[in-house]
């Protein structure tokens, strides 16, 4: 067992440097990880970030576009065969359709290869043709992604954080309430393990909804194929002063460590770990519009998942020696079609405080990063109104249903985003409860219908910035 595993280290370490040298010298590969929680858009952020590099008429803030460097993109199969491809086509069929429509969200691990061919810049232009530059979108669900802290964390560590929390949050009282009746010590069952991992999963599930973002573990709510094993069956609990060897406790901490060895291990050396540079989505007005409780809870997860990355330079020698390291991180604010253009620079200025502490962490380990307000895809236009005498910026689309349905039109005005961010994390984190001079609305718009011409992808707001940042550079 000892020589296999030193065999398949080698193995790994001779493939790492063979992929190395040949994306350094020849065709270069940038690895993007697409990660965000619950609602935050990565679906529609890669399927439209995919068809506006497949057809760059709305790509101004791509410096390569804009220099007419680009002269093709095209789609290849992926690289790695045992991860399901990203369904681009299905998702931008129903983006584009006479009656279009959200696409399914992310539940699993995705891939999708997108090969440009682009005519070097510089000194190089003269010396050397057009090459090849592969960007490898990895998407992923960002509630996987809050797992990566359990790695450091015991089951008692992880109970007394996690039943620390639950009582301030909506939904927590049937599984409070199930934990109180049970003795720790009596011999285990497995009918009582179930009943306590189906209720804590229900608590994590009404807490997400209420818009909190540290809903861990992540796959209790997304759990794919790995749903009802007993890595996925057990929940918090208080430990007792002697352990029986065969009591519930015992069992319950025998499970959270094979969920960390045989679920999140994986995940972070079989994908994680490859990625070089990263985007996390986040649907910050969604948590404003939930309360100060959530908002809080969002910055301290933002601050928490800068834990899970090993930011740093990615020069190809250090690959060699000590692995990837992620060289960019993009916080990007999803949803900024939902304000006025004029609230943009707010909403952007928020996102910056939320991340304040990731990003400096991110920093002093040598990686770059970035803080923006981003639309994927357009779904509304703007409109100013009169109301009592002044005008009010608004936005209108066509609504969404409780069911999904296209609703009617409508204008809508959200309320007005503070100019200083601190007028929200403040009370946010001071435990207030609800916004006491204002009121954030949020409504759910459905895609507009699309009319694209010849060589334009989707409308978008800042996109193409986003792109620049994270691969203008190799480009």
């Amino acid at each position: 067992m000892v020589i296999g595993t030193i065999a398949d280290t080698l193995t790994r370490g001779v493939g790492n440097v063979t992929d190395t040298l040949s994306e350094t010298f020849f065709e270069p590969v940038v690895r993007i990880g697409v990660t965000g929680l619950s609602r935050a858009g990565k679906t529609v952020f890669i399927t439209s970030l995919v068809a506006n590099l497949l057809d760059r008429g709305r790509m101004p803030q791509l410096a390569a576009e804009a220099e007419s460097r680009i002269l093709t993109a095209y789609l290849q199969p992926q690289p790695d065969d045992t991860v399901a491809r990203f369904d681009y086509e299905s998702h931008l069929a129903a983006l584009t359709a006479r009656a279009p429509r959200w696409p399914d969200s992310t539940r699993a691990v995705s891939e999708l290869r997108l090969s440009l061919r682009v005519r070097p810049t510089g000194l190089l232009a003269g010396l050397q043709g057009p090459r090849t530059v592969h960007l490898d979108i990895v998407d992923y669900p960002g509630e996987w992604l809050l797992d990566l802290g359990l790695l450091e964390q015991s089951f008692e560590n992880w109970t007394d954080a996690t039943l620390k929390r639950l009582p301030q949050r909506p939904g927590s009282e049937p599984f409070l309430s199930l934990l109180g009746g049970v003795d720790p010590n009596e011999e285990f069952s497995e009918p009582k393990a179930k009943a306590l991992a189906e209720t804590f999963t229900g608590a994590l599930q009404t807490a997400r909804e209420a818009g909190f973002s540290d809903c861990t573990p992540g796959r209790f709510l997304l759990p794919g194929e790995k749903a009802g094993s007993p890595a996925l069956t057990f929940a918090p609990m208080p430990k007792p002063d002697s352990p029986a060897r065969r009591g519930l406790w015992r069992e319950m901490e025998r499970r959270f460590e094979a969920y960390k060895s045989q679920i999140v291990k994986p995940f972070f050396r079989d994908h994680f770990s490859r990625i070089d540079r990263q985007i996390v989505l986040v649907d910050a007005l969604g948590a404003i519009h939930a309360g100060p409780p959530a908002l809080d809870d969002l910055r301290r997860t933002m601050a928490g998942i800068l834990k899970a990355f090993r930011p740093g330079s990615n020069a190809w020698l250090t690959q060699l020696l000590r692995g990837r390291r992620v060289e960019k991180i993009l916080f990007a604010a999803t949803k900024a079609d939902h304000l006025h253009h004029s609230q943009h620079q707010r909403l952007t200025a928020i996102m910056e405080a939320l991340t304040r502490e990731a990003r400096d962490r991110a920093r002093f380990a040598g990686a770059e990063t970035s803080a923006m307000s981003i639309a994927a895809l357009r779904a509304t236009v703007e409109q100013t109104l009169p109301h009592n005498g002044s005008e009010l910026d608004c936005v209108r689309g066509t609504l969404l249903n409780p069911d999904g349905s296209r609703g009617r039109q409508a204008a809508f005005y959200p309320g007005a985003l503070p100019e200083d961010p601190a007028h929200l994390l403040t009370p946010a984190r001071e435990g207030a409860t609800g916004w006491l001079d204002a009121d954030y609305e949020i409504m759910r718009f459905a895609p507009a219908p699309l009319t694209l011409k010849p060589g334009e992808g989707p409308p978008h707001i800042r996109l193409d910035r986003a792109a620049q940042f994270l691969v203008g550079d190799r480009l």
